[in-house]
């Protein structure tokens, strides 16, 4: 992914990652508390931290294409 360098494009990309955070904190709350109810079901638990892994590697994505390039 190559560097944005538009304000614009600069922000739109902080506010996703800022709600995509915020979908993975509240995956991560939710798959704590299933965990603790034995009578849930395992296969949308499953899910949740398969959703959860997902977000974290495009919040990964997201926070490199913020980093400026460094010369070599």
């Amino acid at each position: 992914m190559s560097q944005p360098t538009d304000p614009g494009e600069l922000a739109r990309i902080a506010e996703r990652l800022a709600l995509l955070r915020q979908e993975h904190r509240l995956l991560d709350a939710e798959i704590e508390r299933m965990q603790a109810d034995l009578a849930n079901d395992e296969l949308q638990i499953k899910r949740m931290k398969r959703r959860k892994l997902q977000l974290k590697d495009l919040i990964a994505r997201l926070e490199s294409a913020l980093i400026p390039d460094q010369p070599a």
